[in-house]
């Protein structure tokens, strides 16, 4: 084997303008623990509540509960995987989902992540899911009804625009119905709407149910074109329970 000193020379050369000098800092924990979706960290002292941490998995969680010797972490997905022992790296982020109209006609998981095959959302902006809410002062005072299209709803409990209602009752009820009506007739509302404050955009979100449920809302909005003003967020029945914990915050 002929090995000219030149060749070795120059590719000794090339290694050493190509070094780099830059070194990844980051602070890292070991697992402790993990079972139903929980793990716990020992060594994230400067963790955040809040904070996404990573696994070596490539699972993602949120630090949620922080005590004096470790940290609890709920898990955005499976536990397989995770050993007692493997090392976990922070972040630096807080749980964030993306927002603007970007979204609209989209079903998204728990953590804005598109999961209706169209693709990538290239939403402009990006916010913490856990935020504090307005006080009462700022807040400006309902005064504009929402009609729901149900004539007893709106004639005796009329539901205003911006105020929260709550729906309870037995299971196979009606209570889907009445949502999916109430979206469903914005739909003249937002057709005749003269300006951007007139229309009115509607966000599900489904927390431990069947997937074929929510694919068949989702087409019960597609085919009478409610899904152009609305939002899906999806925590079905088969995602871990993190998922569904956080779904409503998105």
């Amino acid at each position: 084997m002929d090995i000219r000193a030149a060749e070795i020379s120059a590719i000794l050369k090339k290694q050493i303008s190509e070094f780099g000098q830059e070194a990844d800092v980051a602070e890292v924990g070991t697992v402790l623990s993990v079972g139903d979706g929980i793990a716990r960290i020992h060594g994230l002292d400067n963790v955040m509540a809040g904070e996404m941490v990573e696994f070596p998995t490539g699972t993602i969680g949120m630090a949620l509960n922080l005590e004096r010797d470790n940290v609890g972490v709920v898990l955005f997905g499976s536990d397989r995987g995770i050993n007692e022992g493997d090392t976990v790296k922070r972040t630096g982020a807080i749980v964030e989902a993306p927002v603007g109209k970007e979204l609209l006609g989209r079903v998204v998981d728990a953590l804005g992540n598109p999961i209706d095959g169209k693709g990538p959302i290239k939403a402009k902006e990006r916010r913490q899911v856990d935020v504090k809410a307005p006080g009462i002062i700022p807040r400006k005072s309902v005064h504009e009804s929402m009609l729901t299209g149900l004539k007893a709803v709106d004639a005796l409990i009329p539901i205003g625009r911006g105020q929260r209602e709550l729906i309870i009752g037995d299971r196979q009820t009606g209570k889907t119905a009445i949502i999916l009506d109430t979206i469903l007739n914005q739909k003249a509302y937002n057709d005749a709407a003269e300006s951007e404050n007139d229309r009115l955009y509607c966000i599900y979100v489904a927390v431990g149910q069947k997937r074929s449920a929510v694919a068949q809302f989702v087409k019960v909005l597609e085919d009478n074109g409610a899904l152009d003003y609305s939002i899906v967020v999806a925590a079905t029945a088969s995602e871990p329970a993190p998922l569904q914990f956080l779904a409503p915050f998105t």
